[in-house]
C-alpha cells in the first residue's frame, strides 16, 4: 500500500518535471536535432545569406564535445526558427577551422548582422557578385542555453 504523501511527492515532481523550463534532473524530449552540420563554406555563406545570426561550435572528438552537443541541441531547439546553430567537425574540414586561428578546440564564435556592402571603391566589374558584411563575435558566456540567451540578450541578437 502506498503512503498518501509518497504519491502527492512524485504527482509534484512530476509536474515540476512537465512545467519547469530549467528543471535539468533528466533529459527533456527535444525532437530531432536541429543543428545543423557543416558541409561546405559555400552552404554556410548562403546560410550568412539568409539573414539568421548562426552560432558557429568549432568541435574536435573528446569528451567536451558530447556535452557541448546536447548543450546545442536544447540551445538550438529553443532559439529555432530565428538564430541557426552550426557545428564544425575541424578534423573533416580544417581549412575553415585554420582560418578561425585558434589552438584550443572546442570554441564557439556567433556570426550575424549581414548587411549588403556598398560596391563603392574597388568594384570587381561583375554584377552578379553581392558583398556581404558580417560580424563575428567570440562566444564567453557559460556554455548552456541560459549562457547563450544571456549573450544574445547583451549584443541585441535575436
Amino acid at each position: 500500500m502506498e503512503e498518501p504523501s509518497s504519491s502527492l511527492l512524485s504527482k509534484i515532481l512530476l509536474n515540476l518535471r512537465a512545467t519547469c523550463k530549467y528543471y535539468t534532473g533528466h533529459p527533456k524530449d527535444l525532437g530531432p536535432s536541429k543543428v545543423l552540420h557543416f558541409s561546405s563554406e559555400r552552404e554556410f555563406v548562403q546560410l550568412l545569406h539568409q539573414g539568421y545570426p548562426v552560432v558557429v561550435a568549432f568541435t574536435i572528438k573528446c569528451n567536451l564535445t558530447k556535452r557541448l552537443d546536447s548543450v546545442l541541441d536544447e540551445a538550438a531547439a529553443e532559439f529555432d526558427p530565428d538564430i541557426k546553430f552550426m557545428r564544425v567537425e575541424c578534423p573533416k574540414y580544417p581549412g575553415f577551422c585554420l582560418t578561425r586561428q585558434k589552438k584550443e578546440y572546442p570554441f564557439i564564435e556567433i556570426f550575424h548582422s549581414p548587411e549588403q556592402a556598398n560596391n563603392q571603391g574597388r568594384n570587381s566589374g561583375d554584377q552578379n557578385i553581392t558583398k556581404y558584411s558580417v560580424k563575428v563575435l567570440p562566444f564567453n558566456y557559460e556554455v548552456s542555453a541560459y549562457g547563450f540567451r544571456e549573450f544574445f540578450k547583451r549584443h541585441g541578437i535575436g
